[in-house]
């Protein structure tokens, strides 16, 4: 609707139909919230919760529509069908922009529970987001270098009790539980630091989504792989770029994996031969993403020519 305008007032009018949009909705959600803090049941506290995720399913969608407005999208998107919304589902994807994070919500709101992602314990103090993360329960994560570890041995193993603590949680109603595998998004130098083995993608780190598996894995339907590719644009992309309307096509191929039993219930941590096994499993998914990210790039490479 407003891609006639120049990418600049595209990417300022987006940004202010983001912002009110966030603001209306934390407004909305204010209310539950403070009923959340003040109530201990934990039944209670956990109804609040399941409110406060539909008012963020009405954010994801005034999001969207904000995005068809703002953008003019070529969606490509392949094998999104046949998932359930009363199922819970841990979703792997590879890491480009941060416009991932609107395109995966965009692409699953409605098809899928509500997205939940691991979060760096800092981002609680983002204004808004940070209370409406913390009243939708997305769990927050502090990370130890492993020189501090070394200097603070007590606290070896918090944030992998933290991330069981709310992995149990989530037991308690349908979920999706999204996790990046490459912790970080791509880009050539960081690819060329790490020696990545992939053309397309940096190392994957398998410990969060073993700790998902070990302690959820009894009560999750599948996962869902989903692969995210920018034909027309090289990384890094900056997330200005996508707002003022530069990625022009978006390339979201998804499949369903069965959960793999032989890795459910077990300890990634201590046990080195689980560990070993798990790591090959997820590097078999990774090399089979590279393929179908080449397979992309180079189908429209041959659309350009």
């Amino acid at each position: 609707m407003l891609s006639f305008l120049p990418g600049p007032v595209r990417g300022t009018i987006a940004i202010l139909l983001h912002t009110l949009n966030t603001i209306g909705c934390f407004i909305t959600m204010l209310p539950v919230i403070f009923l959340k803090v003040i109530i201990p049941h934990a039944g209670i506290r956990h109804e609040l919760t399941v409110w406060l995720m539909r008012l963020g399913t009405v954010w994801v969608a005034i999001n969207s529509m904000i995005m068809r407005m703002t953008q003019k999208i070529k969606w490509d998107v392949r094998g999104i069908d046949g998932f359930d919304r009363k199922s819970s589902y841990l979703v792997v994807s590879n890491h480009r922009s941060w416009a991932d994070i609107l395109v995966l919500q965009h692409l699953f709101n409605y098809r899928i529970p509500f997205l939940k992602f691991f979060l760096k314990k800092e981002l609680i103090w983002v204004p808004l987001l940070g209370v409406a993360w913390w009243a939708l329960d997305f769990p927050f994560m502090k990370r130890y270098s492993r020189e501090f570890v070394k200097k603070h041995p007590e606290l070896k193993g918090k944030d992998i009790e933290t991330t069981r603590k709310y992995c149990r949680k989530f037991k308690n109603s349908p979920i999706s539980v999204i996790n990046f595998l490459e912790g970080t998004r791509f880009n050539y130098e960081k690819h060329q630091k790490q020696q990545s083995p992939y053309n397309h993608l940096l190392l994957p780190r398998a410990g969060g989504v073993s700790i998902v598996l070990s302690t959820m894995g009894d009560v999750l339907s599948g996962i869902v792989d989903v692969t995210i590719v920018y034909p027309e644009n090289e990384p890094p992309m900056p997330f200005w770029d996508f707002l003022k309307g530069k990625i022009p096509v978006v390339v979201v191929d998804v499949r369903s994996l069965p959960i793999p039993a032989d890795l459910v219930g077990k300890n990634y941590e201590d046990d080195s031969d689980y560990r070993k096994r798990f790591q090959q499993w997820v590097n078999r998914i990774w090399e089979e993403k590279d393929r179908r990210i080449e397979a992309v790039l180079k189908e429209y490479d041959q659309r350009s020519t």
